[in-house]
């Protein structure tokens, strides 16, 4: 897990350099939480975000231990942040994002297999969960919910100077030298340039795809 925590005096650096969520085998909300107490007070934590995503549970819980955190929170996207990793960036009191960096918002995805009863209570929450992270970009772009609400739908991926013009980040930042290591085959418009340079199969993400498919297969059996 690329994840680590660096105190400095009163301010503290918090990298998330990985997946989000612990069956993603990435970070953890209860991580975070244990190494921002074990810090005490701080005047600014700076969060440095290189991520494709993951639990949007977990992803919400991050966002909402920063936004609560009587600190100022700084947010610096260095590499990529997409799906519910954009969604921590929204907790910064200003967002900066380097000028060869990337940025992603969709509307939530989930696998499920079950009754039809059970998928559409599946597809209910997903609108639920949608709507909250809707707030949560207008909360602090204060654009249009409308066109946030087509962005999402449309998995739209944005250059600095996009989501800067969205009002997604505050300022746009020199470009950092940020290697790819993640796998973007579950999302549909992730450009080509970051698929080239994604990692192979055998990372975390397809992993644990894999075997939520073997146990679902295997259910399927009895």
């Amino acid at each position: 897990m690329n994840y680590r925590i660096r105190a400095s005096g009163k301010a503290l650096e918090v990298y998330l350099y990985d997946y989000i969520g612990g069956w993603l085998g990435g970070i953890t909300p209860q991580r975070l939480a244990d190494d921002l107490k074990a810090a005490g007070k701080v005047d600014t934590i700076n969060v440095r975000i290189n991520s494709p995503g993951g639990d949007v549970f977990d992803g919400i819980t991050i966002f909402n231990q920063l936004r609560r955190h009587p600190a100022k929170v700084m947010v610096d996207v260095d590499g990529l942040a997409a799906s519910i990793a954009s969604v921590i960036a929204m907790a910064g009191d200003t967002v900066r994002m380097a000028d060869n960096a990337m940025f992603m918002i969709h509307d939530p995805m989930s696998g499920q297999f079950g009754t039809a009863e059970e998928l559409r209570k599946q597809a209910d929450l997903l609108d639920q969960v949608r709507d909250n992270l809707l707030d949560t970009y207008f909360g602090k772009t204060g654009g249009d919910r409308a066109q946030i609400s087509e962005l999402m739908a449309a998995e739209t991926w944005m250059t600095a100077s996009q989501a800067k013009q969205h009002g997604f980040i505050d300022e746009v930042t020199q470009e950092l030298q940020m290697a790819a290591c993640f796998d973007l085959s579950r999302y549909h418009n992730a450009p080509e340039a970051l698929k080239k340079a994604a990692a192979p199969p055998a990372n975390a993400f397809r992993a644990k795809l894999a075997a939520m498919d073997h146990r679902r297969r295997a259910t399927e059996k009895l």
